[in-house]
Formats: C-alpha cells, sequence, structure tokens
C-alpha cells in the first residue's frame, strides 16, 4: 500500500501506544487514564494547543500548517472509550482490568490519530489548521453530543469534520464508505404490562399479562412487516421480557419488555415510536390490561454529506491503491452523527481482516491497519488544505 513512508516507520512504536491501551481500558466518560496518555503524546509531538476537559473527559489538540491563507480548519475525531466486556483473547497484553476490554476497536482509533498527530506536527505541509479529537463515551453515552454541546465545532471553527472506524470482514488496510446513511439511528422503548395476577389455576379470575405482552412482541413485527416500504431499512428486536413472577403455578401481575428500534431513515423514527406506543396501548386494551411505553431516544443516523465522501474516497484510494465508494449500510449505530449532523463531513471504514466482530469478547484491532489509518487521517489534512 502506498501508505506515508514516515507513518509506516512509526508502526512498531504505535501499535505499542495501540497495546497499552488495550491494557488500561476504561468505560464511558471515565477515561482520565486514556486522556493522560493521550495528551502525553501530544505534548511530546509539540503540538500547538491542548485542551482537556471537553464534553466532561475529551481532548482536543490543534496543529497548525506552515501557512493559513484561508482560514481553513478540519477535525479528525477518534473515540477512546471502551466496553464492560470480559476478555477471551489470551493475548499477552489483554485486559488487565476485569469486566472491561476494548472490544471495539477504540484503541485502535485513538492510537491512529495520535500517529497521524505525530506525523502532522513533523511535517506541517497544509495550510490551515488540523483539529484532533479525542473523544469519550461513545459506547452508549453520546460522548460525541457532550463535546458538540461543549462548543467543539464553533470554538475551533471546525468547518468539515471526519471519523473512521474498523471493520472486520475487510481486508486489512482497505477502505469503505458510502454518501448518505452509513449507520442506523437506534432508540430504545420499555413497555410495562399491568393485568390482574392471579392463579394458574383460575386465568378466568385474572387478566394474564404473560398472554397479553406475548400478543405485543408479535404484533409489534408490523411495525416492520407491514409499517415500513420495503425498500428502506428498520430493524426492531424485543430484547427482554421479564415477569414479575417467576412461579410456574401465578400468573403475573406486570411484565416488561424492552427492545430497540433502529433505522436508516429519520423518517421512520417518529413513525415507529407511533407504532409501537399504539400496538402496545391498544393489544393491551383489548386484553382488559394496560400498557405503558417508555421511548428513549438515542443516536441518530449517520448520514455522510455527498461532497465529503467523495474527499474521503479519494483520500483512501491515495492511500490503499483503491477503494469501496458504495458499500452497504449497515444497522449499529455511532454518535459520530452528531458530529455530522453540525459540518459536513464523513464516516469511513477501515479494514480488519478476518476478525472477530465488535463487541465480542475475542475481538482485537489488527495492528497490521495501523499505516493505513494514519495515513488517511493525515491525508484528509493535506488534501483539504493543501500547502501553498
Amino acid at each position: 500500500m502506498p501508505v506515508k513512508n514516515r507513518l509506516a516507520e512509526m508502526q512498531a512504536e504505535i501499535t505499542k501506544w495501540r497495546r497499552h491501551l488495550h491494557a488500561h481500558p476504561e468505560l464511558m466518560y471515565d477515561v482520565h487514564e486514556t486522556a493522560g496518555f493521550v495528551v502525553e503524546r501530544l505534548k511530546a509531538f509539540g503540538v500547538d494547543e491542548i485542551t482537556e476537559g471537553v464534553g466532561k473527559t475529551g481532548v482536543v489538540a490543534v496543529i497548525k500548517g506552515r501557512s493559513d491563507t484561508k482560514g481553513r480548519a478540519i477535525g479528525l475525531r477518534a473515540d477512546m472509550d471502551a466496553l464492560p466486556i470480559e476478555e477471551a483473547t489470551g493475548l499477552d497484553y489483554a485486559s488487565t482490568v476485569p469486566g472491561k476490554m476494548h472490544a471495539c476497536g477504540h484503541d485502535g482509533h485513538t492510537s491512529m490519530l495520535l500517529g497521524a498527530a505525530q506525523y502532522l506536527a513533523e511535517t506541517r505541509n497544509f495550510d490551515g489548521t488540523a483539529v484532533l479529537i479525542f473523544q469519550p463515551a461513545e459506547e452508549g453515552g453520546a460522548g460525541g453530543l457532550a463535546m458538540c454541546q461543549d462548543g467543539l465545532m464553533e470554538r475551533w471553527g471546525i468547518q468539515e469534520v471526519y471519523g473512521m472506524h474498523n471493520m472486520p470482514g475487510l481486508p486489512v488496510g482497505e477502505f469503505a464508505i458510502r454518501p448518505g446513511a452509513l449507520l442506523a439511528s437506534s432508540d430504545e422503548f420499555e413497555i410495562t404490562v399491568t393485568g390482574k395476577g392471579g392463579h394458574a389455576a383460575a386465568p378466568h379470575e385474572a387478566v394474564d399479562t404473560t398472554l397479553v405482552a406475548s400478543h405485543i412482541v408479535v404484533s409489534l413485527q408490523s411495525v416492520v412487516s407491514r409499517t415500513v416500504d420495503p425498500i428502506k431499512r428498520v430493524v426492531l428486536t424485543v430484547g427482554t421480557f421479564e415477569t414479575d413472577s417467576v412461579a410456574s403455578n401465578v400468573i403475573a401481575h406486570t411484565v416488561r419488555l424492552k427492545g430497540t428500534v433502529r433505522t436508516l431513515d429519520p423518517e421512520y423514527r417518529a413513525i415507529a415510536e407511533q407504532r409501537v406506543r399504539r400496538i402496545a396501548e391498544d393489544t393491551a386494551s383489548a386484553f382488559d390490561a394496560s400498557a405503558k411505553v417508555e421511548w428513549t431516544p438515542g443516536y441518530p443516523v449517520t448520514v455522510n454529506s455527498e461532497a465529503e465522501t467523495s474527499y474521503a474516497a479519494e483520500a483512501a484510494a491515495a492511500v490503499a491503491g483503491k477503494v469501496n465508494d458504495g458499500t452497504d449500510p449497515i444497522m449499529p449505530s455511532e454518535d459520530f452523527a452528531y458530529m455530522l449532523e453540525e459540518r459536513p463531513g464523513a464516516y469511513i471504514f477501515l479494514g480488519n481482516g478476518d476478525t472477530a466482530m465488535c463487541h465480542h469478547p475475542e475481538y482485537n484491532f489488527d495492528d497490521d491497519a495501523i499505516p493505513a489509518g494514519c495515513s488517511w487521517f493525515a491525508e484528509m489534512v493535506e488534501r483539504r488544505m493543501p500547502a501553498e
């Protein structure tokens, strides 16, 4: 691959950083040691500015180019947090923290952006300002939103923003992207069904919430099959079904259902919520029970803007020799979506090879992808803000 020679030379050192982070995972906003490690490296590189505590525990670094004739500023983002999973890789640098591991490759993302930071600080072969964003709490904590609410885009004058995620199943060092919706929104719901508890031998004297909730679960599948345009993508999953009794001879008084709705079309977020509420409430009513629906909005759809996607694809092709610029969208969610709601930009996938999928206890980031990832970050800055 025609990666940048300096970054290829740095691979061994960046791998050490990555494996250190892998061995010391932190969750959500509690990424103080990780952020401290990032700041220590950035100071050693001689970046121009470092700001800590953005979006609670995020770090923002500024690297100025040789010139700044147009007032341009490009944002590059990496996430820092790990997952509450017990690692099962058996690696000699496996997590040292019980119940926590880097099961999604954020250790790789952070290390690659650090590698790009060192390269950009050394070369400064661009006209403008590179803004490096090290974000906490991607895994369910909406750290991207917190950083935006803390004035990320305005304080650093970011005009475009770019992010990257590793992709198991895609060959190591290859890239994939698409304009428009790339990753789904994800909302959560909880339905509490209340009836009348009783003895299993006298169901006629009770209102059987287990039966009612079962009808609700089945009926909810019609949201996708009979409400959504067949060419659109919506996934509705009921993940838990809990009764208030564990006895086999008791009719439960209440049942609690929990699930998620994911879609690539923002319009269907509102439609799905309306249908879930209506189905749950009316189905329960038909059985003389009641249903209370609590809806928790999650991450929005990750939407790549058209022009910026082409810029990202061109940079990827320059690094890897080719790029899949029409990859299929997928249904996981990503809080980089909040940054893309604030500024035009794009999110790209970097191949992680034939590894376990993200969020699996045997997942591991492939260090051979490091030169390509670092090079793409650096290439975005040099291409979008070419030196005068």
